[in-house]
């Protein structure tokens, strides 16, 4: 379905509520040559309760005395500025996505034209949510974090995934910002392939720069890494994104271990065919032989290059005798052989 990795840019709420910081990090997306730059589109009120305080890696990010709805409202961006920020996309020939977090977030994007749509870890189990994008034909991204196997077979059941399964992408990653090396449980995206036959990606929320690489050497087709102009800004998720150098670093790893992956038959690279011969083995003589001399093990040697009888071939000349006499360090060739 897709000729290489496609990357996504996260850039969440990593704009703080700015359309100028906004633009920069679509610009610092597009130059590093991600696929998409994905946003996060909810209406505060539909979102949380007001008094709702901040989660545990939220506090440590952010150390502030906030709590989520008034952090949250500071960094929303209304349908308009959304709707703005869209047409910057169509300038910059680069694809939009957003991951919407309540219904009427949900519509305004399909106003916008979105065809995908990325559904975040916190409603995974949306169900109402999920069908209502799939039963008007639109693609889904679904992120996968703070959920065990038993609980996404049931969530994949209930949205007759069976049904849908050109149309949703199914993204493992480990919810906690950023996520310790030892959460990130790589081998799981290839089992979304496998167990589930649906096209399997990575959200990436740990800090490294070769994640992403990995992930691809486990099957993911779509990785999702957030971006930020700067790790110290005030946010929740500013420290485990990456800087520009750094994306785009990311980004180069990913693009090596796509190359490097290749394909599992094994064949001669079209390079090595000028130096097969000259890296492999003939069969040579230890000694001095005489003519009727019946070969053996102790008289033989290999060397190179492979311009005479094969390494491979030698089991085929033992105990055969010899027609000549041989110098030490002689080159066999079958016409020495009786």
């Amino acid at each position: 379905m897709f000729s290489k990795v496609k990357i996504i840019a996260e850039i969440g709420v990593n704009h703080n509520g700015s359309i100028t910081r906004a633009k920069k990090l679509i610009d610092i997306a597009k130059d590093a040559g991600a696929d998409f730059v994905k946003f996060q589109s909810y209406v505060t009120e539909n979102l949380l309760n007001q008094y709702e305080p901040l989660m545990r890696y939220q506090k440590f990010n952010i150390k502030r005395k906030i709590n989520q709805f008034e952090m949250l409202k500071n960094f929303e961006l209304n349908f308009f500025n959304q709707n703005q920020i869209k047409k910057y996309f169509k300038e910059k020939k680069i694809r939009f996505l957003s991951t919407p977090y309540d219904m009427d977030s949900v519509k305004n994007l399909i106003k916008m034209n979105l065809k995908l749509f990325k559904i975040g870890s916190s409603d995974c189990n949306n169900v109402l949510m999920i069908n209502y994008l799939l039963n008007r034909n639109k693609k889904i991204i679904l992120s996968t974090g703070c959920v065990n196997e038993k609980e996404l077979k049931n969530i994949l059941n209930k949205i007759n995934y069976k049904k849908y399964r050109n149309k949703i992408i199914l993204m493992h990653c480990t919810s906690f910002y950023p996520a310790p090396v030892n959460t990130l449980n790589l081998s799981v995206i290839n089992s979304y392939s496998k167990k589930f036959k649906l096209i399997p990606g990575y959200s990436d929320h740990s800090s490294s720069l070769i994640t992403g690489a990995l992930a691809v050497q486990f099957g993911a087709k779509f990785i999702e890494k957030h971006i930020t102009l700067d790790k110290n800004d005030f946010g929740p998720d500013h420290k485990a994104s990456l800087e520009p150098k750094e994306f785009r670093e990311y980004i180069n790893n990913i693009r090596f271990a796509e190359k490097a992956f290749g394909n599992p038959k094994k064949k001669i690279m079209n390079l090595e065919k000028p130096i097969k011969r000259k890296m492999q083995k003939s069969i040579y003589t230890t000694n001095e032989l005489k003519k009727g001399a019946i070969l053996k093990e102790n008289m033989l040697t290999l060397k190179r290059p492979n311009d005479g009888i094969s390494a491979l071939n030698i089991f085929k000349i033992i105990n055969r005798k010899i027609n000549k006499n041989l110098k030490k360090n002689h080159k066999i060739s079958f016409k020495d052989l009786y």
